[in-house]
């Protein structure tokens, strides 16, 4: 069947995409993109199962070579690469968990140092207030015994006389 086109140029079209039309007069059809399916209201989504990709020729592909052939010289090669490689790595490895470690060794020793230096100055500062009160003590024994002294120098020379 040939319909007319906006260009006034006839294109065929499918009986069955007038037949549907015909069913639903106003309705704007829709198919699943990238298909020959059937036109409907809601379009399906496409079967990607059949559509699994391009078809492959059967002639091989002139830019895709063989692949090269490995000597077993280059082979060992390649494996005592891969092995100091992993040593390497191995060894990388071991260095940063060795430095982890050392680093929460210091962070806990010097953590250790903190609270020792603040006992310290706690006990020193204590001690300084404790020698404190014993040099008013002192400071008032020291008083009390020179108005005692005084007192019986008095009282002895008084006897003398």
């Amino acid at each position: 069947m040939v319909v007319g086109c906006s260009r006034r140029a006839a294109k065929e079209t499918d009986p069955h995409v007038i037949a549907a039309t015909v069913v639903k007069p106003g309705v704007a059809l829709k198919r699943p993109a990238g298909s020959n399916g059937r036109f409907a209201e809601h379009a399906d989504l496409p079967d990607l199962y059949k559509a699994s990709g391009p078809k492959k020729s059967r002639r091989p592909d002139p830019k895709r070579r063989a692949a090269p052939k490995i000597s077993v010289k280059d082979t060992r090669e390649a494996a005592a690469a891969f092995e100091r490689e992993q040593k390497r790595r191995h060894a990388e490895r071991l260095r940063e968990r060795q430095r982890a470690h050392r680093e929460k060794q210091i962070a806990k020793a010097q953590a250790a140092f903190d609270k020792a230096q603040w006992d310290h100055e706690e006990r020193a500062e204590s001690l300084d207030d404790e020698r404190a009160r014993i040099e008013r003590r002192v400071a008032a024994e020291e008083t009390r015994w020179e108005s005692e002294r005084e007192r019986l120098r008095e009282a002895l020379r008084r006897v003398r006389e």
